[in-house]
């Protein structure tokens, strides 16, 4: 069996490759990708696997973005960490959905489910049905977070989300920017952060940033259909929208 993964973290890959070969030695992880964009390429130019295992929540978008841009006609096993009614909607409508972190017993649950299908899911289930499955996501949503805390010294101090400006990955770290450029380390990944943030308010621009628009100063053209954003308070790095990420964030702007 050839397995694609696609996961943006490098330890829920290198986790989910042992899981799987613990479950079937004969299964060949044929690529780990981290990224929409690189997916969709990969996607266009390779012979398609017998299983994809695909985390929803992207380092530079969303993991249904992919389907809109490339038709997929094998079976997907998504990995991320919503609620069990969403997993349970998942399952009634024959897409299999694995909870993070993944257990060894759920994994090789999905992985026979798979088998016992066969080629019968490719008659039946050729199309993923994007409408009906983003729609199970908002199943009982939880509340967006309206504050964070931070150890500040001996101190714990609490920040409102209204004061915040973005959120920026350095080494292995996330750092909270407040509007007054404050800065504060919080025990959240970006990835965490993109379930528990108002996408209303909050746009992850790309695997580093997580942007507010009153942190936007300013928006240009660059490289290869790109955007550049500067935003306030003003950062050394070049910070990028992606080519596949733009028209997402046009529309993100447009609200």
């Amino acid at each position: 069996m050839n397995v694609l993964i696609i996961e943006d973290e490098p330890n829920a890959q290198i986790e989910l490759k042992r899981l799987l070969g613990k479950t079937d030695p004969s299964i060949r992880v044929l690529k780990c990708i981290d990224s929409v964009e690189d997916s969709v390429l990969w996607l266009k130019s390779n012979e398609a696997p017998d299983l994809i295992f695909l985390d929803i929540q992207l380092s530079d978008g969303i993991g249904f973005d992919i389907f809109k841009q490339v038709e997929v006609k094998v079976p997907v096993i998504f990995t991320t960490a919503y609620n069990e009614y969403a997993i349970q909607a998942f399952r009634v409508n024959s897409v299999d959905y694995l909870l993070k972190p993944v257990r060894q017993e759920d994994l090789t649950k999905a992985v026979q489910k798979f088998k016992s299908m066969g080629e019968q899911f490719g008659k039946t289930q050729a199309v993923l049905d994007l409408k009906q499955i983003e729609q199970l996501l908002k199943i009982n949503q939880p509340e967006y977070k309206e504050r964070f805390i931070a150890k500040v010294g001996n101190q714990i101090k609490y920040i409102n989300i209204v004061d915040i400006a973005y959120f920026r990955a350095e080494d292995n770290e996330v750092m909270l920017i407040t509007k007054k450029n404050s800065r504060y380390i919080i025990d959240y990944s970006l990835n965490e952060l993109g379930n528990l943030l108002d996408p209303k308010k909050f746009f992850r621009a790309n695997r580093s940033y997580i942007v507010t628009i009153e942190a936007i100063e300013k928006i240009s053209k660059y490289f290869n259909s790109r955007l550049h954003l500067e935003l306030i308070p003003k950062k050394d790095d070049t910070v990028l929208i992606s080519r596949m990420r733009v028209p997402d964030f046009l529309k993100w702007m447009d609200k």
